[in-house]
């Protein structure tokens, strides 16, 4: 069988701070392998957000009406244990999980600055 053409999806996130926003992924692990003024990738085992600078508010994340960007793992484990410090010194409120949702997913949720939601994913039978 060939070689398929399309490999990824890479979703964008829209923030008034781009320097903020790749402070929080990179506290968190990502690595930034390219930034310019307003806008950087940031990239996690593969996985990565394009993150783009906007000023109108009715693009930025807000809590529950923003942007959603969902990593799906294999184990959520070592992620929690490389992110624990990490989440333990984040505002009460912008951390819910590790949580068994009847939908058949283990789900760990962060909220980043902008309001924008990180979910981290693993599929449970």
């Amino acid at each position: 069988m060939p070689e398929r053409n399309v490999y990824q999806i890479t979703p964008f996130m829209h923030v008034n701070d781009v320097e903020g926003a790749v402070r929080f992924f990179t506290d968190l692990g990502f690595d930034c392998p390219f930034r310019v003024p307003g806008y950087a990738y940031v990239s996690f085992e593969g996985a990565g957000i394009r993150i783009q600078h906007h000023d109108d508010p009715k693009e930025l994340g807000v809590a529950h009406r923003g942007f959603a960007y969902y990593v799906d793992v294999r184990d959520l484990d070592p992620i929690l244990d490389a992110l624990k410090p990490k989440l333990a010194a984040m505002p009460a409120g912008d951390v819910h999980g590790p949580i068994d949702q009847s939908y058949g997913q283990r789900e760990l949720m962060i909220r980043a600055p902008d309001g924008n939601l990180l979910v981290f994913g693993q599929s449970i039978d």
